[in-house]
């Protein structure tokens, strides 16, 4: 039996080791810098040990907007791409013909680059001297004013962001729920057929306890996600999202160690604490959820 343990052991230790030396030691030492106050990466020397850190950024106005950007894409785009995702399986899991030609073309968004999907956005809702964009030019239609996207109000920028968002997530969600949908046996289907059930009832009695394993968790990598949102913004509105007003908390902490306002690795470790508090809590949250509202 201990040889056997022992034997065990071996097979994940390399797994151990990786884990221990990516995930756990980065994660130990970004906890010790968050305290250490007035830390010099040059010279490796700090004058304190508190909480001086996390009370700057609680009080750092971009924080404070970099973190209220961040929970409005998570609060819109999680839910809004989960059941558009799931409106779309659905409706492609009931087409026969052209399934996969149609499956293939949901999915080109999520293998195209997305500084490439960001400049096309940007092109499509930016108001210029020349031209105000082609989504200006249909509200235009309709009697509506332009509305400047890109460099305009801030819901306008927001709007942008979430569309852009949801977007870039749909195509995984689909492709995810496309497969749970379509590994529900047909049994429980010709038994509820057989019994004259209504579709509706179907859909809540039938579909969505059995694909709510996958819902599930598209929910919870949806959260982290959202939360880890950087890239996208930057491919709409630049590198500087301080000044478009549009940063998120991994855009603060990049700025903060690399940005114009960068050097400062005890302000950028004390956000990454901040967000991994946020982002744990939440995902335990939806895990003590999950045990009554997922059928396993």
């Amino acid at each position: 039996m201990k040889h056997k343990g022992l034997k065990a052991f071996l097979y994940l230790l390399p797994a151990i080791l990786f884990l221990g030396v990516f995930m756990v030691y980065p994660l130990v030492d970004v906890i010790i810098y968050s305290f250490e106050e007035g830390y010099n990466s040059a010279s490796q020397t700090f004058f304190g040990v508190g909480f001086y850190n996390y009370s700057y950024i609680l009080h750092d106005p971009y924080f404070l907007q970099a973190l209220k950007n961040t929970f409005i894409i998570v609060i819109i785009t999680v839910p809004v791409s989960t059941l558009l995702s799931l409106i779309i399986s659905l409706g492609l899991s009931s087409i026969k013909p052209l399934r996969k030609l149609f499956q293939t073309i949901y999915f080109l968004p999520y293998v195209t680059n997305t500084l490439a999907v960001g400049l096309v956005f940007m092109i499509l809702f930016k108001k210029t001297a020349y031209t105000d964009g082609l989504v200006n030019a249909v509200i235009k239609l309709f009697g509506a004013q332009a509305i400047d996207f890109i460099d305009g109000p801030y819901w306008a920028k927001m709007f942008v962001m979430c569309f852009y968002t949801v977007w870039v997530v749909l195509p995984f969600k689909i492709l995810i729920l496309t497969s749970a949908l379509a590994s529900v046996k047909d049994d429980y289907y010709k038994a509820a057929k057989l019994d004259g059930t209504p579709r509706f009832r179907v859909f809540t009695h039938i579909t969505l306890p059995m694909i709510s394993p996958m819902i599930f968790y598209l929910v919870i990598t949806g959260f982290i996600g959202a939360f880890k949102a950087y890239s996208d913004e930057v491919a709409i509105f630049g590198t500087d999202l301080n000044a478009a007003g549009m940063n998120t908390v991994v855009g603060y902490i990049y700025d903060m160690l690399y940005g114009d306002s960068g050097g400062y690795p005890s302000y950028a470790s004390a956000a990454a604490v901040v967000l991994f508090i946020i982002v744990f809590t939440i995902t335990v949250i939806n895990l003590m959820i999950s045990r009554k509202k997922v059928f396993y």
